[in-house]
Parts: C-alpha cells; sequence; structure tokens
C-alpha cells in the first residue's frame, strides 16, 4: 500500500512520552510510538517531528518566573524529550537527526533549513527542539512552522483524543466529534486544538492538519497510509487531497 503523505511534519507533545506517569519519560510508552514512526520510514515517509516540553516543564504554570526565562527553560525540556526520542530510534535502526533553534552544538545540530530538508531526503528523521527559539510562542506555533518550512505535505498532530470536539469529551459527554473542520472555523469558534498564532499560521499557508489519538500508536502508521484516523482540519476541500 502506498502512503498517501510523501513528506510529514508529527507534533508530539511531552505529556506524549510520559505516559500512565504524567511526568519525565516512560520507555514502555514512547517504544511503540516509535516503532509506529520507523513503520512509516520503513514504507518511505519522510519524517520530521517537533515535540513539546510539558512532561518536564510548564512554564505558563511559574506565575512568579520571568516568562521569558521560564520559556527558555522549556524549551531545554523539548531538547531532553527529543534526544530521548532520538535514542530510541536509533535504537531500532532509524536514522535521526536533532536540530535545536537555540546553538547547542556539543549536542545537536543547529536548526538550518536547506540542512533538515537534506536530511529528509536521504531518509533521515529530522527531530526538531527548542520550539521556534523565541519566547512567548508555543511547539504547537513551532510544528506549524516547521511544517511550512520544509514544505511538509500535512502536519499530524497527536493528541489525548480521537479528533476535534465541539467541547472537552473528558468532561461532558453531549461533546460532538467533528470529522472536518477549517482553521476559520477553529479561530471562530475559539476550539482548543492549538492555539490561534499556529492555526492562523497554517491557514494563511495552506497547511492542512490531522489530529488523531495517540493512545493508539499505530495511527501515525495509518495516518500517513491516508486512513481515517482523526479529523482533518484544511482551509479547501482539495488542500489535503491532492498531497
Amino acid at each position: 500500500m502506498k502512503p498517501k503523505y510523501k513528506r510529514v511534519l508529527l507534533k508530539l507533545s511531552g505529556e506524549a512520552l510520559a505516559g500512565p506517569k504524567k511526568t519525565g519519560l516512560d520507555t514502555e510508552t514512547m517504544l511503540p510510538i516509535c516503532q509506529s514512526i520507523k513503520k512509516c520510514v520503513d514504507a518511505g515517509v519522510q519524517m520530521g517531528i517537533v515535540v513539546g516540553g510539558g512532561n518536564f516543564w510548564r512554564g505558563r504554570s511559574s506565575q512568579n518566573m520571568d516568562r521569558t526565562r521560564a520559556d527558555h527553560i522549556g524549551m531545554l525540556a523539548t531538547t531532553m524529550n527529543a534526544l530521548a526520542v532520538a535514542d530510541l530510534l536509533e535504537s531500532l535502526g532509524v536514522d535521526v537527526r536533532v536540530q535545536t533553534a537555540i546553538s547547542m552544538q556539543q549536542i545537536a545540530e543547529p536548526y538550518i533549513r536547506n540542512r533538515a530538508i537534506s536530511h529528509l531526503n536521504k531518509g533521515r528523521v529530522v527531530i526538531f527542539g527548542c520550539g521556534t527559539g523565541s519566547p512567548f510562542f508555543s511547539t504547537d506555533t513551532a510544528a506549524t512552522l516547521r511544517a511550512v518550512e520544509i514544505e511538509a505535505d500535512i502536519l499530524l498532530k497527536a493528541t489525548m483524543v480521537d479528533g476535534v470536539y465541539n467541547k472537552d469529551p473528558h468532561k461532558y459527554e453531549d461533546a460532538v466529534r467533528y470529522d472536518r473542520l477549517t482553521f476559520s472555523d477553529v479561530l471562530g469558534s475559539a476550539l482548543q486544538v492549538m492555539d490561534s498564532t499556529a492555526a492562523s499560521m497554517c491557514r494563511d499557508n495552506e497547511m492542512p492538519m490531522l489530529v488523531f489519538d495517540l493512545s493508539r500508536p499505530d495511527n501515525i502508521y495509518d495516518a500517513v497510509m491516508g486512513k481515517d484516523v482523526g479529523t482533518v482540519v484544511a482551509e479547501s476541500e482539495s488542500t489535503d487531497e491532492n498531497a
């Protein structure tokens, strides 16, 4: 079966790497995620990954700390996650490069767009750490930015729910799941799928997004193969069909 997408950007939250522990890293949770990523690579899909850092640090909850400094700590947390995911992928035989938006050349490459694309073309997974490299921007915004920069066919956003709902399905039994939305819908209805900066960037750059449930890690592979595993968010009907 041929993959639907040639190049994708996968957004993984830090919390997804913590598993039931809710903090730190849980190898038993991470392994099936990395195995699904390997299946994508083996199928010929070029994979870029942006990781969050919430399993180690949540800067917005540090009310007494300077926001810029708190965000810088969060960027370091994403780097720890990027290195951990890279290590596990390499143990599975996947060729990986970690690039960071803040220079730390002793442990990772600096983010250089052309170099990242070169790695992708050679079949290497590229993991992007440090978010955008600037405070006040979320890792969702970083994922959107990197997806646009590497000319990904789609942004895959792995979450803890099976799509986008009109309200939190964990709190409300009558929550309604959407099969398809536009980014204008997301912004206009203030749906909590990503921050407004990221949603606006996707809309303005015609970057489609698929939101799906990571509790079944094989959804990553199913998503790149074009299976119906979540909610498609795209500004036009044809945007993700022609990828």
